[in-house]
């Protein structure tokens, strides 16, 4: 079986070169090794040395060179936003605290749908739309991926 074991991110590579494109949401985009097949067939094993967040228009280079397309699949999710800037750094506090899953577009935030937490922002004072689209959280603190030793 074919294997992919680097990664292109979005922006440094031509989309328009990829031979096929494999369409995951956010969750089964982190990944570390996982058998996949691309829309138009293409079979293979991503095999990375620790697990990664891929990003959607990430690239996942084979061993022959040629690329797949990483494609976030729409998610239900809810974009977020505020009167000022400090409120919505006050939300994204709140989010935070809940511990879920956060995506920062323009001025706005993105989460997962979830009725308790909009209740919670709209109580805060945040304007909230339904949308579907791919969804690209930010990663952890510790998801930095580069293995440096913090002394802990």
């Amino acid at each position: 079986m074919r294997r992919a074991c680097e990664i292109r991110t979005t922006g440094t590579w031509n989309g328009a070169t990829a031979i096929d494109r494999v369409v995951l949401d956010a969750d089964e985009r982190h990944r570390r090794r996982i058998t996949l097949t691309g829309e138009c067939g293409t079979a293979f094993l991503l095999d990375l040395p620790h697990a990664t967040a891929l990003r959607d228009g990430d690239g996942l280079v084979l061993e022959d060179g040629s690329i797949v397309r990483v494609a976030g699949k729409p998610e239900s999710l809810v974009e977020i936003a505020a009167a000022s800037a400090h409120e919505l750094v006050r939300l994204a506090w709140h989010i935070g605290n809940r511990h879920t899953d956060v995506q920062v577009v323009g001025e706005t935030l993105r989460i997962r749908r979830d009725h308790a937490l909009e209740d919670m922002l709209r109580g805060l004072g945040a304007r909230l739309v339904p949308v579907d689209a791919p969804f690209d959280p930010e990663p952890g603190a510790y998801e930095h991926g580069d293995n440096h030793d913090h002394g802990h």
